[in-house]
């Protein structure tokens, strides 16, 4: 029977319905559509698309199961994996991953693994389908640091294995990125985040809000004091990096990270008591998705909105349907230019940047070809905001609170690969908090990775103790 090569489309918002409202843009399948989607999967032997999947989730067997209307089945086999499926199916860069590696995608469209990872989180979630907690109980303590997809991820593996797991997370709702970084049009707060958080909480984690570790309590005294037998640092990155140049201080000058907190986690979106500054005309620094979802909340809160980035747009690291996105919705990209100034008004705010065209050069460490400044091009933007979205790296108090814990130069935690383990005996590390700003399902696979090796080290100590 032929394939189709063709994938069934996803339904989404009117491009200029949604620019004004934070409502989700993608709809998603149809249990119909989805099906369909499915029947184009080719089950292949030997899957690359497995490989593909930083968690590892057994794809062709989820999806042979969507195609079979057995959903909760669906549901069973992408649990075995994933604790976030309804996030991933939502944010997770697929393209470059496990879509990415789908054979149908040589000479057709791959099929869309993401949307239907999507499809069958939310019909668990509509139909009640929960994961199921372990019966066995372990004596062995665990502290998670951070409730952030990596946190969320190791504790919840922790808990299937009978652990008893308690999350620490500094704010005041869990969460961490997917509620202070996403923007509601790409993941829903109330309903998808809260219910994957409580999903983990339903495997027997607790949580514990409002707790910085390093000032409230630190990891010294959570393992000398407090009895827990092993830590896992999935603290994230949250402190946002600047260029350096002049007028950088200037009142309107936010970085993404504060910009999509207020508005995300703070509410500012819907008129809660949280001051956030979009201005009329708004520029935003950087080409990754965190640009993307500052400049299109600024566009939501009525701001004309730009983009600046220094490379072209094949070098844009956000995800391609991501800038697709910011384009149809009236988002302004300027290409191959780069700040060298922000123009700052007598009273001190914010009137424009000064920006210098680019012209590409030879690669540099990173592969792609270095931007290099064309003399004399230098013009100027008129904004009253500008946002700089230019990554983020470690908050150095655990660190620096912590004996033994060794960082990088970027102030990263030092930790291996494989499994996470730090420098500090007990101390396990992953996600954005040993490899700077990274993706969410990347932060998954970390935090899958150290739960295995806490489960190793625990197992390891009790034969010799």
């Amino acid at each position: 029977m032929a394939v189709n090569m063709t994938r069934i489309p996803v339904r989404e918002q009117e491009a200029l319905v949604r620019a004004e409202n934070f409502d989700e843009v993608c709809l998603g399948y149809s249990e119909e559509e989805a099906v369909q989607e499915a029947s184009r999967c080719l089950h292949c032997a030997k899957p690359l698309c497995v490989q593909g999947c930083p968690v590892s989730i057994n794809i062709p067997d989820f999806i042979e199961e969507v195609k079979n209307r057995n959903f909760k089945k669906a549901y069973e086999i992408i649990s075995e994996s994933s604790a976030l499926p309804a996030v991933c199916g939502r944010v997770c860069p697929q393209e470059s991953q496990c879509e990415g590696k789908c054979i149908l995608g040589i000479k057709g469209d791959p099929i869309a693994i993401g949307k239907l990872e999507r499809f069958v989180a939310d019909w668990a979630m509509e139909n009640d389908v929960r994961p199921t907690a372990s019966e066995e109980k372990r004596p062995e303590h665990v502290a998670v640091i951070g409730s952030g997809p990596a946190g969320l991820t190791c504790a919840g593996d922790l808990a299937r294995m009978g652990y008893q797991v308690k999350i620490f997370e500094a704010l005041h709702e869990a969460g961490g990125v997917l509620v202070y970084g996403i923007p509601e049009f790409r993941l829903p707060k109330d309903t998808v985040v809260a219910h994957e958080v409580e999903n983990v909480k339903r495997l027997g984690v607790e949580i514990e809000t409002d707790a910085v570790i390093g000032k409230s309590i630190t990891i010294d005294e959570l393992m000398d004091e407090e009895g827990f037998d092993a830590v896992f640092i999935g603290s994230g990155a949250g402190l946002p990096k600047f260029m350096g140049i002049p007028g950088e201080q200037a009142n309107g000058v936010f970085s993404a990270n504060e910009f999509l907190t207020r508005n995300n986690l703070m509410r500012a979106y819907m008129g809660y008591d949280t001051p956030i500054h979009a201005g009329k005309r708004v520029v935003v620094v950087g080409g990754g998705n965190v640009a993307m979802d500052a400049a299109r909340t600024a566009l939501r809160l009525g701001a004309e909105t730009h983009i600046v980035y220094r490379r072209s747009e094949k070098e844009l690291p956000a995800r391609v349907e991501e800038v697709h996105h910011a384009k149809e919705e009236g988002v302004q990209f300027h290409l191959l230019n780069n700040p060298v100034e922000i123009l700052v008004s007598d009273n001190g705010w914010v009137r424009g940047v000064r920006c210098i065209r680019m012209e590409l050069g030879e690669p540099d460490a990173s592969g792609r070809r270095r931007p290099v400044e064309v003399e004399g091009s230098e013009y100027d933007i008129t904004a009253d905001t500008v946002i700089m979205a230019l990554g983020t790296s470690p908050n150095p108090l655990i660190s620096s609170t912590t004996k033994g814990l060794d960082t990088d130069r970027r102030s990263c935690i030092v930790a291996k690969e494989s499994n996470g383990e730090t420098t500090r005996p007990g101390v396990f590390a992953g996600g954005d908090a040993v490899t700077g700003a990274a993706t969410v399902i990347l932060a998954m696979g970390a935090g899958k990775a150290a739960a295995s090796g806490i489960h190793e080290y625990l197992q390891k100590n009790k034969k010799h103790s």
